[in-house]
């Protein structure tokens, strides 16, 4: 059974969006630029994947952060709060 992300992977992907929005980049640049397949960003910016840290400081390299711009916010409780199912119609 697949896990249900956590806020925190939400939040965190959130912060990445917006640094990379600031930076006028497309997932895919980010992509090249780190290293890391479209389809890890993709899902690292929807919150449906938490990255490690190896990927999240690859990711604050590349979009002229520290890694901790990218953890800002972040609290113990956000890791255990599940983030919500989205029902999908058919």
């Amino acid at each position: 059974m697949a896990r249900t992300p956590s806020l925190a992977a939400a939040h965190i992907g959130s912060l990445i969006v917006e640094r990379r929005r600031e930076l006028g980049l497309t997932q895919d640049e980010v992509a090249v630029m780190t290293g890391i397949d479209s389809s890890n960003i993709r899902a690292y910016e929807n919150g449906r994947s938490m990255p490690n840290i190896h990927s999240l400081i690859r990711i604050a390299y590349a979009m002229e952060v520290e890694p901790g711009v990218l953890l800002e916010g972040l609290t113990p409780r956000l890791f255990e709060q599940q983030k919500p199912k989205t029902s999908r119609s058919a």
